[in-house]
């Protein structure tokens, strides 16, 4: 197995090195003071263009989206070197388009929605959201009660979503929904686009969270959406979306290999500094061994990746091997950062350093997405041949 990449892809994932370097990083200070005082973690509308602007101007726009669509085509292991580079700053900032919201398009979306939705979406254009979560059914989406009957040539959506990133400032959203009740999740399950503004499609809360990151609650209160909106066939709508977990799992275990990486280097830097009752915290055999670990258990979790990237790539199946990455890359990134706030002592524990906001994500990401239960009982499953 080869465990470079491609030259070009080096290249790639270095120029995003210094966009996260000279663009990103420097803006960490402006937005912890700004989460400090509002509760919000977030850029300015001037921040943000400008930063849209230089990523555009650097090629990194639509990266993954297919080329006739204006983007590069890159495979999923060049994005593992791009969001492991991306994870190493705090700065809320992500390339366009959103990656799992458009495999699911490109999987699902007929020639009208290619047009309509997927194409403005690689241009960075419009902005997505997906509603799967429910009150009642947050880490089992078989088991949502969001329902969409058949009405002549539309379908009435009634139903309440939570937990959804962007919903209030989306352009639109692709909704879940159970269309057979049946049938449930094998076969009974169909993915809808509603736009922005339709009547019915109600944001009722920004529920805020750590850090300063926020979600919301959607309520559908007979939402009517023309039958084209359907994305993809009449109740085949959960196997395209957990082919968009899966899609944000790696991503979200490479920006992990990154936030880790970036904690490890603080450790590295700060240990010989600081000295304490006569030897520097870089001659302390505790550090020495959290610097060995964290080094070992970044460089397993990146291998990890990169395989299960790889076998997205090739077409075969990496059901157990994403939700591996996924309970381990988090876990992993929590225990580093958590070692790295321990080593600045009071600092680690500021809205003046990073890590405070690298621990508030990552502790996150052990919920969204699946919580690490959910994916310990798939890989168990897996194993064990108990899966149905």
């Amino acid at each position: 197995m080869n465990f470079e990449l491609d030259e070009e892809h080096r290249m790639l994932s270095d120029m995003v090195a210094r966009f996260v370097r000279e663009d990103l990083m420097p803006l960490e200070n402006a937005v912890m003071a700004r989460e400090a005082s509002s509760g919000l973690f977030t850029l300015s509308d001037e921040e943000r263009e400008s930063l849209d602007a230089k990523a555009q101007a650097l090629g990194l726009w639509g990266l993954d989206a297919p080329a006739e669509l204006g983007g590069s085509d890159l495979p999923v292991t060049a994005m593992v070197a791009v969001h492991e580079q991306m994870g190493r700053t705090i700065t809320p900032y992500g390339l366009a388009p959103d990656s799992p919201n458009l495999r699911m398009l490109l999987l699902t979306a007929s020639a009208e929605q290619r047009e309509r939705y997927l194409a403005p979406y690689v241009r960075g254009e419009t902005v997505s959201a997906i509603a799967i979560s429910e009150p009642g059914a947050g880490g089992d989406p078989a088991g949502m009660i969001t329902r969409a009957v058949r009405d002549g040539d539309d379908w009435i959506i009634n139903g309440r979503k939570i937990w959804i990133s962007r919903a209030a400032r989306a352009d639109w959203t692709i909704v879940m929904a159970v269309t057979d009740k049946d049938k449930g999740a094998r076969g009974g399950i169909s993915a809808f686009i509603v736009d922005k503004g339709t009547p019915g499609f109600n944001v009722l809360r920004r529920i805020p969270m750590l850090g300063g990151n926020s979600t919301y609650e959607i309520a559908f209160e007979d939402c009517r959406v023309p039958a084209a909106q359907m994305l993809g066939e009449e109740g085949r709508g959960f196997a395209p979306m957990q082919a968009r977990l899966s899609t944000r799992r790696v991503e979200m275990a490479a920006k992990c290999v990154g936030r880790a990486q970036r904690a490890l280097d603080m450790i590295c830097e700060y240990a010989p500094q600081r000295r304490t009752f006569g030897a520097s915290l870089a001659e302390r055999q505790a550090i020495q061994w959290w610097v060995a670990d964290a080094a070992t258990k970044i460089h397993a979790c990146r291998l990890m990746t990169y395989e299960a990237a790889a076998r997205i790539d090739r077409g075969d199946e990496a059901r157990t091997q994403v939700s591996m990455i996924k309970v381990y890359a988090t876990e992993m990134a929590w225990e580093i950062i958590d070692r790295a706030m321990q080593t600045f002592g009071a600092m680690g524990m500021t809205k003046e350093l990073p890590l405070q906001q690298m621990a508030n994500e990552t502790r996150l990401m052990r919920i969204y997405e699946g919580p690490t239960e959910v994916h310990r009982w798939v890989i168990a499953r897996d194993l064990l041949g108990t899966r149905r």
